[in-house]
Order: structure tokens, then sequence, then C-alpha cells
């Protein structure tokens, strides 16, 4: 029998997205799946969007609301698969993605090769979403994906992987204490219990670019600073432990770097314990200094208003697109009826949009 593959979705506030990320996962070439949904005490019609995919193939729960981590542990411990694919309630899986990557284990798969996968941003249109590589998009052993991570201020979608149930396992449950990069540090611990990384040409994951508002926007939450020092601090450990070389000694200090500017100059207390990291590692940190465009907000008004400017316009910006993407995608498909499409040849999937309060229709499973 082919292995099991379950499709882990964590919901909070999904309403709008979830049937569309529902139906990508149903679409899936590869039969043998079970979809888990776990509704993480939502205020809108999450549960509800859920309960009507409900079937033999799609289960659905619900908790209060305990976070994006311990909701995807529920998932998991609910779960029978052979084989773990993570999607967000507002993603989407190209119809041939799982099936890619099993073909690409093989007859006689190895648990501890991690795969991952080709993704893509976009907003309402998944036919517009970018592809553009970069030096993860290969195969590579667990310490040059780490090191390259962390040189290169790159990174891999969640949806991307597909992790056994062996290497799920050994890593262990996603951090609860991190209420950002969750994912970026719970796959460092995939990353490190496996035999190194596949990277599968075609398998492909729409991801929905984030809004200020999400969970990886960290904006002035001193507890989303928290957790990314935590992760940081984790990360710096992770790739030492396979690794402690001059580059990857320089890789650390160069995430420390990167990731500097998310904690100064609001959290100096935590600037103070980088800069001591990074000695350890050999390194000084320079200060951030605010962009051209900003910085002389921050001369004449102070570094407050400079902040506070930086993270508006971006919201702003991000507005104005998210409302022009979405007037053409309804332009295009008519006002009516919305047909929400994944690309490249692949299946069409329609949505009735005639009643703002009717839950979509369901589709042939």
């Amino acid at each position: 029998m082919r292995p099991l593959v379950s499709i882990l979705i964590p919901a909070y506030n999904a309403e709008r997205w979830l049937a569309d990320t529902l139906r990508s996962a149903l679409a899936q070439s590869w039969d043998h799946k079970e979809i888990i949904i776990v509704d993480d005490g939502s205020t809108d019609r999450t549960l509800s969007v859920a309960r009507f995919f409900e079937s033999d193939t799609v289960k659905v729960f619900a908790h209060a609301n305990q976070g994006a981590a311990a909701t995807r542990n529920a998932a998991f411990a609910r779960c029978s698969g052979d084989y773990i694919q993570w999607l967000d309630a507002d993603d989407l899986l190209g119809p041939d993605k799982i099936a890619l990557q099993m073909e690409a284990l093989g007859d006689s798969p190895n648990p501890k090769t991690l795969l991952s996968a080709e993704w893509g941003k976009f907003l309402h249109r998944p036919s517009r979403a970018r592809f553009i590589p970069t030096g993860l998009w290969c195969d590579l052993p667990r310490a040059e994906w780490l090191m390259r991570k962390m040189e290169l201020n790159a990174y891999m979608q969640t949806a991307t992987w597909l992790v056994s149930r062996e290497l799920t396992e050994a890593a262990g449950p996603w951090d609860t204490r991190l209420s950002g990069d969750d994912d970026g540090e719970y796959f460092c611990r995939v990353l490190m219990a496996s035999d190194g990384v596949r990277f599968v040409p075609g398998a492909r994951i729409y991801y929905r670019k984030p809004r200020p508002e999400s969970l990886s926007y960290i904006g002035a939450c001193n507890s989303k600073r928290d957790a990314l020092w935590l992760s940081m601090k984790l990360h710096v450990g992770y790739l030492r432990s396979i690794e402690d070389s001059f580059r990857s000694r320089a890789a650390c200090a160069r995430y420390l770097q990167d990731c500097l500017e998310l904690l100064y100059p609001e959290r100096r207390d935590l600037v103070a314990q980088a800069q001591e990291l990074a000695g350890e590692l050999g390194r000084r940190l320079d200060m951030p200094h605010f962009p051209r465009k900003y910085a002389w907000i921050n001369r004449l008004f102070g570094w407050r208003v400079a902040r506070q400017t930086q993270r508006i316009l971006p919201w702003i910006r991000w507005w104005f697109l998210c409302k022009w993407d979405r007037a053409l995608q309804i332009l295009s498909t008519g006002i009516s009826r919305e047909r929400v499409l994944i690309p490249a040849g692949t299946r069409t999937l329609n949505r009735d949009r005639t009643r703002s309060n009717r839950i979509p229709m369901r589709s042939a499973h």
C-alpha cells in the first residue's frame, strides 16, 4: 500500500481563505491522504467552513485559542500518516506537490530524507505567483543548508516540506514559546534529525503574502521580539552543533546582524545579548541604520517617529496592492462568480460568491 500522507492545517480566523486551501488539499493527485484541521478558537466562521468539508478524508477538531505551535502539535497528535504535509490555512498546494515529492523518494524511500519544494508569493491570484529560486532550491547536506539559510537570509516556506513520521517524531513538538519564527526553528530540528534535503523541482506551494497583522509580523510587539531572540539563539546553537567552523561562525554572525534591525532600538537589552553572542563567535555587530528614505525622519523627529513610519508605509502599500489585485481578480473572473485558479494547467476551482454569508459549495472529493 502506498504511504498515507497527513495534510495538517492549523486554522485561526481564516474564514476567507480556508475553503480554497482545503480544495487545493483535496485536489492532490496523491490519493492516499487524510486532512486534519484544528481550529484554534477562531472568532469568525472558520470552524463552520471547515465543518462543511468534513468527510472520511477531512477531519475537523477545535480547541480554545492556544497559538499556532500548540495547534500544530494538536493536529499531529490526531494524524495517522506515514508522511506529514504542514499547510497554513491561507496557502495553496499545487495539485501534484505531494505526488512529485513522494515519487522522488523512489521505491525504497529513506525516512530520513527531508523533501522540499518550490514556492511563490501571491495576494489573490495564484496565477500571478512569482517563483524566485534561492540558494536553498537544490539538494543539500544538513550543515550546508543551514549555513546558506543564515548567510543568505533565506528560508523555505512552511508548506514546502514533506516530512516522514520518523523525522517528525525525532524532531519533537513545535515550540509553544515561539509566537513568531516557530516554523524556522522547528524545521532546523527536523533538518538536524535528517540525512539532508532533497529539493523536488516542479512541486509547488502558493504562499499568500502575509498581512501586517499575521503571525510573522513583529511590529511593536515585545513578546514577539522575545520569541525572535529565543529563535535566534536556538538557530546559532543548532548550526554550531552540526559544524563549528570559521564559516559556520561567520554565518551565525551574519544571521544575527540581519535580525538585529528587528530588535533595535526598542529592545536594547536584547541587542546587548546579541552583541555578547556575536563576541563568542569572534565577531562584532554593527548597529542598524534607517534606510535613506526614513533617515531624514529620524534626524528631524527622532527614531520613534521614523520607526512608526517604517511600519505604517509598508502596510499602506500592502493594502493598496491587495485591493488592486482583488479588483483585477473580480474583473477577470466575474463579480457574481469567482473562479479561483491554480495555475500551470491545473484544475479550476469555483466558489459561489452570490451571497456573502454562504459557505462554498462542496467540491467533488
